[in-house]
């Protein structure tokens, strides 16, 4: 009896100390606005990509971006997710295989999908896509308050709204959106990237994403911040205008951006192996000749997808069971990879329940002592 009671409590220590360890010491949120499934999943839509209102040479696009095998065709248009992604993390949100990813607010637009991603919390109150302050809190502004985080948090936005969705004046830390302009004192790049911004801003709310990209990786480098929120927008900006060869473009560019990142964050010892990248969108998109606009009235801007990659997730690469999985379950899920609990004075969805890459067999009282431990997945294989 000694000896079964050593066991179990050997056994309660070492769950406790798994629930209490993170599985991660930095996490990156990427977002690409309105960015649908159906591309993620299956590549160029056969009929959009065929379309000459929609697209200048369909001809050329095709060799860019069309094959006849599903397979092949997502890879020529998101090589990274598909090349590495698939191999070393997760996908969720494939339609065909009824696994689910949708938004939880009745809206389907943008400003209440970044809010529900970044306060765990789909408000019923409609706040339009205007500058208007959020009074709901995000993950980022609590983890800032946190000790270990303090000074550690930095958002980069393509899209001008975003320092009112992250209320930046009450959070205190630093939100670069639209064609905002850099510190020129600490890097001769800001001073290039601040003449072209002055000859673009005020021509559109969403700023280039290459722009966007370059400001963040710059602050990276210098700063090192353990939380970033980075938010692409120009796939949304030319799905709008109807444009689906520049839409299709931007979605490779945004891939082959997050492909750089990953390759910085693998190569720098501040990040190697310690990192989590949680990809995923805004809101969906209408299907078919809908496919330009969204909202509560067009049908398919509820679904979504999530992609993860880096330290807690598992390498199982597209999920195929049947599941359904909430954008607004992101905050929470990278507050639980961190280790912490992100509490706010509105609700907030539960984290993701990540899978490991082996499941061991678990009796009751097992799941009793540790029933949320399958939330943190396998360390990085390469950890």
């Amino acid at each position: 009896m000694k000896a079964l009671f050593s066991a179990c409590c050997i056994f309660l220590a070492v769950g406790l100390a798994a629930q209490n360890t993170p599985a991660a010491r930095n996490v990156f949120i990427i977002t690409t606005d309105g960015f649908r499934w159906q591309e993620v999943f299956n590549g160029a839509d056969a009929t959009l990509i065929s379309d000459p209102e929609l697209v200048k040479d369909t001809s050329l696009l095709k060799t860019e971006f069309w094959d006849a095998d599903m397979e092949i065709r997502r890879r020529k248009l998101l090589p990274f997710f598909w090349n590495v992604i698939a191999q070393n993390g997760q996908l969720l949100g494939n339609r065909a295989y009824d696994n689910r990813v949708n938004v939880a607010n009745l809206y389907k637009i943008s400003y209440p999908g970044y809010n529900e991603i970044l306060s765990g919390f789909a408000d019923y109150r409609f706040i339009p896509n205007l500058t208007v302050r959020n009074r709901n809190q995000n993950i980022l502004g609590y983890l800032n308050k946190q000790a270990a985080y303090a000074g550690r948090i930095a958002a980069f936005s393509s899209w001008n709204v975003m320092p009112y969705i992250l209320d930046e004046k009450h959070n205190d830390f630093p939100v670069n959106s639209g064609y905002e302009m850099l510190d020129e004192t600490t890097d001769t790049l800001h001073i290039l990237i601040n003449q072209v911004q002055r000859n673009i801003a005020g021509q559109s709310n969403t700023r280039h994403d290459m722009l966007t990209y370059e400001s963040a990786k710059s602050y990276i480098e210098e700063k090192h911040p353990r939380v970033l929120f980075l938010g692409f927008g120009e796939t949304d900006e030319f799905a709008h205008k109807g444009q689906y060869d520049t839409y299709l473009q931007k979605a490779h560019q945004v891939d082959m951006l997050i492909a750089d990142l990953w390759y910085y964050v693998q190569t720098d010892p501040f990040y190697r192996n310690n990192t989590t990248f949680i990809i995923t969108t805004d809101h969906g998109r209408g299907r078919g000749a809908s496919w330009k606009g969204h909202g509560f009235w067009v049908k398919g801007s509820g679904e979504t997808w999530i992609a993860m990659l880096g330290a807690g997730i598992a390498p199982l690469g597209e999920m195929k069971e049947k599941q359904q999985r909430y954008q607004k379950q992101v905050a929470a899920t990278v507050s639980h990879l961190l280790g912490e609990a992100f509490i706010a004075t509105h609700n907030v969805a539960s984290p993701m329940a990540l899978p490991k890459n082996q499941p061991q067999q678990t009796t009751g009282n097992e799941v009793a002592v540790s029933n949320h431990t399958t939330a943190i997945a396998t360390a990085d294989a390469n950890k």
